[in-house]
């Protein structure tokens, strides 16, 4: 399909009127018969599903886009608050959600209360939900938030994701993300040879493709670790077409018959969807040049050595600086929906001690215990302060 898009593009002024029409038509019809979520309930005729999608996006336009239901409401706002009101991020924010119950009115008319340039976006009203059930479909909601909003590129953020620095480093600076249009971020390296079934039938799915030079550096496919993304944070650039079209890819894998037969079996929720949809579908994509590194609170080891622990996953800038971690600012949010703590420490590539369940503490060890500059800590408290202020004003909502 991306073949007959691209040869669309470039012919379009050298053939007549009806071949033009004829060729729109396959490529439309095409399109709709793989992704019937690419109708729009707005429009029901919607006989140019693909092309009114591509028309939504408004060049060169950029922004930040937060799928949130009532569930996970407060960690958006915390994350509102952080790039607004420390980081002073400029980026306009699209807030997703899946229809009425799943982000009452009350709950929108406050978040968009936190900053400039903030609006929401109900998506069903931009896709056909028959075959999604986003409401109830948790992470499935994330794909199709990156594929609707209006933003040409976009910075795709769960809402728990704290930031270190400002986003917009990503879309300006990122050399790999200017060269392909995608930026990815890797998990933890756990759990060597732990899933053999996942592994087969990633490489039952990759029979008849030629492996990308991304792929064929991963420590995950290559060396048998467990998992190889990490959705929090996803950065796609939705007018080149490869990355469109990969990320079509992408959001079947998450529509409710795909990921409930096999996305979600042979993978942890979307995540291993992100690179895989990119992969499959030909198109070049970044990865972060490390696997998930821990920001946390140095412990002394049994063995006399220092490890860092915590319950979140930490991912770096190209100068092996903090950029993003997940989990909330809360210390543990499985565990106390009240207590925060700034983090003092940071490894990266060393050993990981996984906690067996959400609240357990999981550690690095083996590594260079690094400090969390006072620059970095500042922002952090900043930010703490500020989800205290939001907490106040969103206490009747989320039950606090």
């Amino acid at each position: 399909m991306r073949d007959w898009v691209v040869t669309q593009d470039q012919i379009r002024d050298q053939i007549t009127i009806p071949q033009r029409c004829n060729l729109s038509d396959a490529i439309e019809g095409a399109a709709l018969a793989t992704f019937p979520f690419l109708h729009n309930p707005a429009d029901p005729p919607d006989w140019k599903p693909l092309h009114d999608l591509r028309q939504r996006f408004v060049p060169g336009s950029k922004g930040i886009v937060i799928p949130t239901g009532k569930g996970t409401f407060r960690f958006a706002c915390h994350l509102i608050s952080s790039l607004r009101d420390v980081l002073k991020s400029e980026l306009p924010i699209q807030i997703m959600y899946a229809g009425e119950d799943d982000l009452p009115a009350d709950h929108r008319d406050v978040v968009i209360q936190l900053g400039s340039q903030i609006e929401t976006v109900d998506i069903t009203t931009v896709l056909d939900d028959e075959t999604l059930q986003l409401a109830k479909g948790g992470w499935a909601i994330k794909a199709f938030a990156a594929l609707a909003s209006s933003f040409e590129q976009v910075i795709l953020m769960d809402a728990d994701a704290v930031f270190l620095q400002k986003p917009e480093v990503i879309l300006n600076d990122h050399p790999g993300y200017q060269a392909t249009g995608s930026l990815l971020f890797h998990d933890r390296l756990l759990w060597q040879g732990a899933f053999p079934e996942r592994h087969q039938w990633w490489e039952n799915q990759m029979k008849g493709h030629i492996p990308s030079a991304t792929l064929n550096v991963s420590k995950v496919y290559n060396d048998g670790y467990a998992e190889e993304g990490d959705s929090g944070v996803v950065a796609l650039h939705k007018g080149r077409l490869p990355i469109l079209m990969g990320l079509l890819h992408i959001c079947w894998q998450n529509t409710l018959a795909v990921r409930e037969a096999v996305t979600y079996h042979m993978g942890y929720g979307d995540k291993e969807s992100w690179w895989f949809g990119l992969e499959l579908s030909g198109a070049a994509y970044t990865m972060e040049a490390h696997y998930g590194a821990i920001l946390g609170w140095a412990t002394a080891a049994r063995n006399g050595q220092t490890k860092v622990c915590s319950f979140t996953i930490a991912h770096l800038d190209l100068r092996d600086r903090l950029l993003w971690y997940n989990g909330s600012l809360l210390k543990n949010k499985a565990v106390d929906k009240l207590e925060f703590e700034v983090p003092t420490h940071w490894m990266v590539d060393a050993v990981w001690e996984k906690g067996a369940t959400k609240p357990d503490v999981s550690c690095m060890r083996d590594g260079l215990v690094k400090y969390v500059t006072d620059e970095e800590s500042r922002i952090l408290s900043a930010s703490v302060e500020a989800a205290k202020k939001v907490d106040v004003l969103i206490i009747d909502l989320v039950g606090l």
